[in-house]
């Protein structure tokens, strides 16, 4: 199916993006295939030559600051279709007779350039695919970057180690010394495809809070259809997930991961004096933690009632039947006698053996 997004809005996309509770947007301009979605000046391979010749670029970042929402760009490091790159199609596997990586490199912050200074500012450049390019080559790239725009993150597929980490298809480990989001599908794959099974609204709300709770980031994929609408089930879908967020979103947003490391029935974040304990519908009726150094104020599940607890030595028992259960996450919010914020990471093993 050719790509022809005659039907592209990019005030539609941008409120989809809104009413599930985004705050940002990450807009692939430019694949491995090198086909750039910009009025760039350094190829014709780009969409001001094709029949549609508008700038998705500009029209997106023009949506996200006049709907209040961050853009952000996903650039490919590697480009099989420029003549100066070492590698070319099919799939990057073959290796051209003749390429020149350093005017390469000129190419892609020659672009990297256009992007920041027409489009910018920008939340964040997410590369990928650096192929060919070392850590020296990759740090050059960054630097150039932060010449133009010093605050704007860059992700860690430079070649260089950038400033966050990007797990792919999987929640990342929990990890709190440095930045990291998951990039993740709400489908399949990447691109669109006709019935591809969407992830239901439980694992994608399950996924949200796993990545809150490591203290990382989400990411969550979208694709356009080939005549560049988002397909309405994955607009439905966003606003479930949005519809979850306006109800829980203060256990998200803002929060920290921790103090307790996710495990499969529950993920813990943190804001000031409060813990949020997200209890999965898989978890049993009394969720077993480790002993907090801090004295509990209250315990209560937001939209809900109180909650039973009882705290000793032997750790924090909170009471959670039937009666107080969500579906899909049950959010015990525990208000604390002081902060939260200190509080070392905890894993014990009878808390793990309470699950089994």
């Amino acid at each position: 199916t050719k790509f022809n997004p005659a039907k592209f809005d990019a005030d539609a996309w941008v409120a989809a993006a809104k009413q599930a509770g985004m705050k940002y947007v990450v807009l692939t301009t430019k694949h491995h295939d090198g086909f750039c979605l910009w009025d760039t000046k350094l190829t014709d391979h780009n969409i001001m030559n094709s029949p549609f010749r508008r700038d998705v670029v500009g029209e997106l970042s023009a949506a996200c600051r006049k709907q209040g929402i961050a853009f952000g760009t996903y650039y490919s490091t590697c480009d099989w279709h420029h003549p100066d790159f070492p590698l070319t199609n099919p799939g990057g596997r073959v290796q051209r007779e003749t390429s020149n990586l350093d005017r390469y490199t000129d190419y892609l912050k020659g672009q990297v350039k256009e992007l920041l200074t027409r489009y910018g500012p920008l939340h964040t450049i997410w590369f990928d695919m650096p192929q060919g390019f070392d850590a020296a080559r990759g740090q050059g790239v960054i630097d150039f970057v932060r010449s133009i725009q010093p605050d704007v993150l860059v992700n860690n597929r430079t070649g260089a180690k950038g400033d966050y980490d990007t797990p792919e298809q999987h929640v990342g480990g929990f990890q709190t010394d440095r930045p990291w989001e998951t990039c993740m599908t709400i489908g399949s794959q990447w691109a669109w495809k006709p019935d591809d099974p969407l992830k239901p609204l439980d694992e994608c709300i399950r996924t949200l809070v796993q990545c809150a709770g490591g203290d990382g980031n989400l990411l969550l994929n979208v694709g356009p259809t080939p005549d560049g609408e988002i397909e309405a089930r994955q607009v439905a879908r966003l606003a479930e997930i949005g519809a979850w967020l306006r109800d829980y979103g203060e256990s998200i947003y803002g929060t920290r991961g921790g103090p307790f490391k996710p495990g499969a029935h529950y993920a813990t974040t943190r804001r000031g004096s409060a813990i949020y304990v997200h209890v999965f519908a898989n978890a049993p009726e009394e969720v077993v933690l480790p002993a907090l150094p801090r004295a509990i104020k209250c315990a209560s599940v937001l939209k809900g009632g109180d909650v039973e607890w009882q705290a000793d030595g032997g750790g924090l028992r909170l009471a959670l039947p039937g009666t107080l259960r969500h579906p899909i996450d049950t959010v015990v919010k525990l208000e604390l006698d002081g902060t939260a914020m200190d509080i070392a990471p905890e894993w014990h093993l009878k808390m793990q053996a309470a699950f089994q």
